[in-house]
Formats: C-alpha cells, structure tokens, sequence
C-alpha cells in the first residue's frame, strides 16, 4: 500500500522533499536540546577542522566525523518521535529502540574523540 504521504513523483518532487527537509532541520531545532548542544559544537569544531594546519583528508576526516553526529542525532530525534507518536507507555521494544538510537549517538561521539585524538596529537 502506498502512503497517502509521499509527494507526487515529477519534477516538483525535489523541491517539496527540500521543504520537509528544512522543515526536519526547524523541528529538530525547536524540539531537541541534544541537537542544538551538538550543532554549536560543530559551529566551533568545523571552522577549527577547516583552518588546522593539516592535509585534506584529516581536514575531511574531522569534519565528517562531526557531521555523522547531526546525522545520527536527526535520526535518533526521529525513532523516539515516532516511538512515543506510537505510544507513550513504557514497553520494552520501545526502550530498546530509543536505547539503541542513542547509542549510535554515542558511538558516533566516539567516533569524533578518536579521529579527532589522532589528527590532533599522533
């Protein structure tokens, strides 16, 4: 069955899915602390990744690894939205989902502290 949702496929398709996309980016803004503290860290760590004296690709690697973060941190805001739009009573699927969602955050963060640990001082 296909979503009553979805756009209508042509050449207006990009257009309405750059709207919901922008829209996402306002939702995530409004709605989630943990978003905002990671986009101000990238607001600091990405110019600093982009003037550090290093090669290209540790200058990519840097900010790459900062960039997985907002991802991972967008799709986490959206597995727990859509979980708690499903139910808000405590069930242990629904713990697992967030909780797992969360640790892709996590991982990610690590993610950042070893790339960035060894450009930085290896």
């Amino acid at each position: 069955m296909e979503s009553p949702n979805k756009f209508d496929p042509g050449p207006l398709h990009v257009f309405h899915a750059l709207k919901a996309a922008l829209n996402g980016f306002r939702e995530a803004w409004e709605y989630e602390d943990a978003f905002r503290q990671e986009l101000f860290v990238a607001a600091i760590a990405i110019p600093f990744a982009l003037l550090y004296p290093t090669d290209k690709i540790s200058k990519i690697l840097m900010v790459s690894s900062i960039l997985l973060v907002l991802v991972l941190e967008l799709v986490n805001s959206a597995i727990e939205a859509a979980v708690d739009h499903t139910s808000l009573d405590q069930h242990p699927f629904a713990k697992r989902a967030k909780d797992i969602a969360g640790a892709a955050v996590l991982t990610s963060m690590v993610n950042v502290l070893v790339v960035w640990g060894i450009i930085l001082f290896a």
